[in-house]
């Protein structure tokens, strides 16, 4: 099925060029279908760029799917243009009186400071909250998966000594759970962070169920409630040449960093990235979708809990 989404929203022309099959809205409201609700709180500076890589891997499903993009008023963003966020994006105080069978939490770029000192902190929590009897399930992502740790279950941060930055192995701990139906044994992910959880933290925790993790990037997928939220450290839904921009970015400010690791053919950049991640990355939204949101939600939405 494809996805419903807003319409001249600049993804459905970057994704229709790779193949992928999208509405707009006009055309959605023909098909005598209800459509899951998906709510995205896009809190990453380039929102173009992360709306197009989530809905990339959305689109992979044959589930109908209605996109809404929630945003934050207490914080302005700097790098996506004013009349883009006005057009595709509504405060949480707009929809907090609606339910939405799934959502994903983006990461953000503010890992190194503490929790209580982001700015939009109090209204994030609040947006953690709401989605506990709003949302059927909950996907958090890079920064928003510490910050949902640690605000739902008082799991801490720790800073590394360097950056968590490459494509690294992972393995699972509960193959028999849904959200890995169709994953190998071993497979990658990239990250790019400059904290971490760990997980004794989470282990000493009975509320969560530390689900996959990695020798070199630690703790990778953490579940609680049931499957009502997911907590995901790495960025699965990263494009081919997302960590190649980071990497040439901080090059080019004379930032100290190491060549992302595992990521490049021959661990050169001058040769290009070998994607070893976009399999697992698909199927992992394609079962969460699946078992944990459309398994799992009621025929009426209103009647989530």
């Amino acid at each position: 099925m494809p996805l419903n989404l807003p319409d001249k929203l600049p993804a459905i022309e970057l994704l229709k060029e790779e193949n992928i099959f999208v509405i707009d809205a006009t055309r959605a409201t023909k098909q005598d279908i209800r459509p899951l609700r998906i709510a995205i709180l896009n809190l990453m500076p380039l929102k173009i760029t992360t709306e197009t890589d989530l809905i990339r891997l959305l689109s992979n499903t044959p589930l109908q799917l209605e996109i809404a993009f929630m945003k934050i008023k207490s914080h302005t963003s700097k790098n996506t243009p004013v009349e883009h966020m006005q057009t595709f994006y509504r405060d949480f105080d707009d929809m907090r009186n609606e339910k939405y069978d799934g959502m994903i939490i983006t990461g953000a770029p503010v890992e190194q400071m503490d929790f209580e000192e982001v700015s939009y902190w109090d209204e994030i929590t609040e947006i953690f909250e709401w989605a506990k009897t709003h949302v059927t399930s909950t996907l958090y992502i890079c920064w928003a998966a510490q910050a949902g740790l640690y605000h739902h279950y008082g799991v801490p941060k720790y800073p590394l000594e360097k950056k968590m930055f490459g494509v690294f192995k992972h393995h699972v701990l509960y193959p028999q759970d849904p959200i890995f139906r169709g994953f190998d044994d071993e497979f990658y992910v990239p990250h790019s962070r400059h904290t971490e959880i760990r997980a004794k933290d989470v282990l000493a925790n009975p509320n969560l169920t530390l689900l996959s993790e990695s020798e070199e990037s630690g703790v990778y997928m953490v579940m609680a409630r049931g499957g009502r939220e997911f907590f995901v450290t790495g960025h699965s839904e990263y494009s081919p040449y997302t960590l190649d921009t980071e990497y040439r970015r901080d090059v080019d400010k004379g930032l100290p960093i190491d060549v992302p690791s595992n990521y490049y053919k021959n661990n050169k950049p001058e040769e290009g990235p070998l994607v070893r991640w976009r399999a697992h990355a698909n199927q992992l939204f394609t079962n969460w979708l699946n078992y944990y949101v459309y398994q799992e939600t009621p025929f009426n939405i209103e009647d989530i809990k």
